[in-house]
């Protein structure tokens, strides 16, 4: 007996998960590639790599533009010179 009611869990389940695999095969009659989606992929990507770059730029730059602590040291302790 519970041979049978294994065997017809089986189909059922069989039955349900078909459906599923059918939209999945059908799933790329939805996703429209066209001639312009690989340079959107290309561009997309492009900003992922260079912004570390920028990044980097603008913190190195920034961190140039700061005056190097031994100057501050020596305007506050000589005040005649500016």
């Amino acid at each position: 007996m519970s041979s049978i009611w294994m065997r017809t869990a089986l189909i059922l389940i069989g039955l349900a998960v078909a459906p599923l695999a059918q939209a999945a095969v059908d799933s790329y009659r939805f996703a429209h590639v066209t001639i312009a989606t690989p340079w959107y992929i290309f561009i997309f990507l492009l900003m992922g790599v260079f912004a570390p770059f920028v990044l980097m730029v603008i913190l190195a730059w920034r961190n140039a533009m700061r005056k190097p602590t031994s100057e501050i040291t020596e305007e506050g302790q000589n005040p005649s010179h500016q």
